[in-house]
């Protein structure tokens, strides 16, 4: 029978990040304190240093895949107002 995974909360691992960042106790210490494995510390570390209490977020991928969704719709509007009003400006032109 397999172990299911366990799933920490993106303050969880800002706290437990910022623990290691400050440097008040080793990696060790820490990994034991909170149960976890030295090197999963240090990488919860590694991205806090680089990205802040955001990177931890689990549906940041899917806000950048919606909103990519989105400009692609947009653009497709975009062309077809663009389409429509030169289609227009040329039925109009002998009008003018």
């Amino acid at each position: 029978m397999s172990k299911k995974r366990r799933q920490y909360s993106e303050k969880y691992k800002f706290q437990v990040a910022l623990e290691a960042a400050e440097g008040q106790k080793t990696m060790n210490e820490l990994a034991s304190e909170h149960s976890l494995h030295p090197t999963q510390i240090r990488e919860w570390k590694q991205k806090l240093l680089e990205g802040g209490p955001s990177v931890f977020s689990r549906d940041n991928g899917r806000r950048e895949q919606e909103q990519a969704a989105q400009e692609v719709g947009l653009y497709e509007q975009i062309g077809r107002l663009k389409m429509e009003l030169e289609w227009l400006k040329k039925k109009a032109a002998p009008f003018a």
